[in-house]
């Protein structure tokens, strides 16, 4: 992608549809198979996902392409997001009560623009229809991104992050499943304060694949950083690192991270970091005790082999 984040050229590859057109007649001379009536065969097939009647969760039907061109299959794909099956076993994402203005395909991205009756789509349903649009186009060979503005502004999503660009592999879960139902979580992370050497609690607000074990979502949160709409909130584990798996068990959660979390950034020493993961891990009711290993090895620098909450380093913001 090159430019700004919602760049348009109008020499570029431009589509432009109405979802109040006449899709049932596009419908029938692509054949009932293509709206996810039955499931076609062949090399040219893709799945149209769809959300499911009580929307909680995406499900995928087979469509075959007739289209060669990444305009063309572009449009089709389109055209059977926006089209009801007779069946009301499910609902079309771009048939949920708001419109499309315009549809623009340049480089490696596909824009929609949508009037503002998106906004008024419940936050659980809004993430679904994202989820459903950005894995259905991105199939098309070519189409690395999908980006949705509201009447030619920034989405936002429910916490009040900018959506941006979206790629297929954001709505598909660590185990590699699609996307079931999602949840709002709120959970309680611990990040640094500017010293390093204390710890300061704040609140995030996110929704998750239920399939995701929320123990792998705080902590992936938490590694991720604080959000920075809080000032005076700095990361306390280093970001490069990476989980390798992490189990709880009778009350003790066991933390399988790598190498990258010994090496101390923004002068946090590794003892706050233990203790950043274990007080955010403890916040769960599920989880007393936290027991951290390096590549599946506890490290002989670690002061204890299993770690308890511990709030005599946490303090609060100054105002």
């Amino acid at each position: 992608m090159t430019g700004s984040v919602w760049r348009r050229n109008d020499k570029g590859s431009r589509l432009r549809r109405r979802v109040v057109c006449a899709l049932s007649l596009v419908c029938l001379l692509l054949g009932l198979a293509a709206c996810g009536q039955e499931e076609p065969e062949g090399e040219n097939v893709r799945q149209v996902y769809f959300l499911s009647s009580g929307e909680t969760k995406v499900e995928s039907h087979a469509f075959e392409l007739v289209s060669e061109t990444p305009e063309g299959q572009v449009e089709e794909l389109l055209q059977c997001l926006a089209t009801n099956p007779e069946k009301l076993e499910y609902k079309a994402p771009l048939a949920m009560g708001f419109q499309v203005l315009d549809t623009r395909l340049e480089d490696e991205t596909v824009l929609l623009d949508v009037d503002a009756a998106y906004l008024e789509l419940p936050s659980l349903t809004e993430v679904l229809v994202r989820a459903a649009i950005v894995r259905t186009l991105t199939q098309v060979d070519g189409v690395s991104y999908v980006g949705i503005t509201v009447e030619g502004s920034q989405l936002y999503d429910a916490v009040g992050s900018p959506v941006g660009w979206m790629s297929a592999d954001q709505f598909i879960d660590n185990d590699g499943n699609e996307i079931n139902t999602y949840e709002l979580a709120r959970v309680r992370l611990y990040f640094a304060g500017e010293d390093g050497n204390t710890l300061i609690a704040a609140y995030r607000e996110k929704y998750y694949s239920t399939s995701m074990q929320m123990e792998r979502f705080v902590l992936e949160e938490l590694i991720a950083g604080p959000s920075g709409q809080v000032k005076g909130l700095y990361p306390s584990v280093n970001p490069n690192t990476e989980i390798i798996n992490i189990t709880t068990r009778d009350g003790v959660c066991y933390v399988n991270l790598d190498e990258n979390f010994l090496t101390v950034v923004n002068n946090v020493p590794t003892e706050v970091s233990i203790y950043a993961v274990v007080d955010s891990l403890v916040e769960l009711s599920s989880i007393n005790k936290v027991q951290i290993l390096i590549n599946g090895e506890v490290p002989a620098s670690f002061s204890a082999s299993s770690y308890e909450r511990n709030l005599d380093i946490v303090t609060t913001l100054e105002k």
